[in-house]
């Protein structure tokens, strides 16, 4: 969950993971963790359609979620960091 501050310049104030609840560290409008933001929206032929949902994980909560995969998911290094 993303907080921002009210006004034009929409700075990043706060972010939360949304399955833990711990507040990750957040620096001048900054993220200064890692951080999944998970961004669906849901079109027809779906129980959700119409319907779009936004969160946050907390990158041990990712590593969690990821344990839980039946199908493991496809992991590569990147070398173009954020």
């Amino acid at each position: 969950m993303r907080k921002y501050e009210e006004g034009q310049s929409r700075v990043l104030t706060q972010v939360v993971c949304n399955k833990c609840g711990r507040q990750l560290k957040v620096e001048n409008g900054y993220l200064k963790e890692g951080c999944f933001f998970g961004d669906a929206v849901f079109g027809y032929f779906s129980r959700r359609d119409g319907s779009a949902c936004h969160f946050d994980l907390c990158e041990d909560c990712f590593d969690e979620l990821l344990a839980q995969f039946a199908v493991p998911a496809e992991e590569e290094d990147s070398t173009e960091l954020l």
